[in-house]
This record gives structure tokens, C-alpha cells and sequence, in this order.
């Protein structure tokens, strides 16, 4: 069994409305509390590094999976939304739904389409951070495929 090591280092130096900074291999940035939770906005924060981790991983296994299954991509993009619900001042993040947009070649079966609709279906239960989310973090798929 192979492992895969990723470490990361934090920087905090005050109270809840302070500004830090994390650096994890390429990822260097400022983090602080959202605005839409009284924090001052600065860098990103955990809610976007959670989105943001969610979308790269869908869209990255989605990619691989139709090259390995040799569709012809024309091209593939993704909008995705995070949902943190806040009640009685708990905060849980409540829903993630991915909006991947995949569009074929004008040479695409439509076999090719129909393998592209269950693999835009499939990458979302395959990616690692979408299994680690699992009866968490509602996942929701709106796909647009041409």
C-alpha cells in the first residue's frame, strides 16, 4: 500500500479576527475569517479551501476518467457552490454542488455521450475528497453536457 504525505504549516498570531497564513507545498496564502462571518475577509479561509479542494479533485478524476476512456473532449470547465448553513449560531457546511460543463467534439457518438453523462456521475463518488465528505457534505451534480 503507497502512502502520500502532505503537511502543511500555520501561522496564527492573535485573537479570532486575526489575519494568519498556511503554506502547504505550492499553496501560500493569507487566511482569515470570511466576511459573510464577521471576520475581516484578508487571504482565503476554510470554507473556499473546502470547496476549492472539492471542485479541483471532481473535475481532475472527471478528466481523467474520459481520457482513459478516449472521448473526444472538446473542453470541460466547472462552476461550483458551497453551502454553509448557520443555525443557533452553528456553523455546518451544509452542501456542495458541482456544475461541471463537458462539451464533446463534433465527432462524438452517441455512445460517447452517453459514457460522458455516467462518468460526469461516476468522478463525483470516485473523488477522494468527495468519499471523505460522504455522509457529511451533501454532494449535488447539475451537469451540462454538449
Amino acid at each position: 500500500m503507497a502512502e502520500h504525505l502532505f503537511e502543511l504549516k500555520a501561522n496564527w498570531p492573535g485573537g479570532r479576527n486575526s489575519e494568519g497564513y498556511i503554506e502547504a507545498g505550492n499553496l501560500k496564502t493569507k487566511i482569515s475569517i470570511p466576511p459573510e462571518m464577521d471576520g475581516p475577509g484578508v487571504g482565503t479561509n476554510p470554507d473556499e479551501m473546502l470547496l476549492g479542494a472539492a471542485a479541483t479533485c471532481y473535475l481532475i478524476t472527471l478528466a481523467a476518467m474520459i481520457e482513459r476512456a478516449d472521448l473526444p473532449l472538446n473542453e470541460m470547465s466547472l462552476e461550483s457552490d458551497g453551502i454553509v448553513d448557520v443555525t443557533n449560531g452553528v456553523f455546518t457546511y451544509k452542501k456542495i454542488i458541482h456544475k461541471p460543463s463537458v462539451s464533446l467534439t463534433a465527432s462524438a457518438t452517441e455512445a460517447d455521450y452517453s459514457k460522458v453523462e455516467k462518468l460526469v456521475t461516476k468522478a463525483e463518488k470516485s473523488c477522494m475528497i468527495s468519499r471523505a465528505l460522504q455522509g457529511n457534505v451533501e454532494m449535488e451534480l447539475q451537469p451540462t453536457i454538449k
